[in-house]
Formats: C-alpha cells, structure tokens, sequence
C-alpha cells in the first residue's frame, strides 16, 4: 500500500490550486507541479513557476528531487515584506 503525500500550499498558491491541502502520489516535484498546474488551470502555471517547494523541511533542488511517500511537501510563493 501506497502512503499518500501530503501537499500543503500557502497564500497565491493556495488561491490559485483552489486547495489549502491535497494528497498526491508524484515522486517528483514535476510531477507534482504539472499536477497542481492541471489542477488550477493556466493562473496555477504562472503562480507554481514562482512558488518555491520544500520536502519534508528540505528545499528542493528542481522538477527532478524526488518526493518520498509519506513525506509532507510545502509550496510556497514568494513573500514580500521585512
């Protein structure tokens, strides 16, 4: 049995996906991404693109890092402020 991912998106990723939580099977953060994307329509490609991906508390190194199952995936955009 498959342990399912746990996605979390934050603030315009949130909005733009239409979720604040999704559980997903991808193993890669491209597919994870394209995921998201299908799932939000054209605002969700412009707004992932910016959006930076943390797996399990790490920072992933592009589409290709891998997503462990099991393993919690934040997905943040960018953030204005000091």
């Amino acid at each position: 049995m498959t342990t399912a991912t746990t996605v979390r998106l934050f603030a315009g990723a949130a909005e733009a996906v239409g979720a604040h939580e999704v559980a997903t099977s991808a193993g890669s953060v491209g597919e994870l991404m394209a995921e998201l994307a299908e799932r939000g329509g054209p605002l969700a490609v412009d707004v992932l693109g910016r959006c930076s991906v943390l797996v399990a508390g790490q920072r992933a190194d592009g589409p290709h890092a891998p997503i462990p199952a099991g393993a919690v995936v934040d997905v943040l955009p960018p953030f204005a402020g000091g």
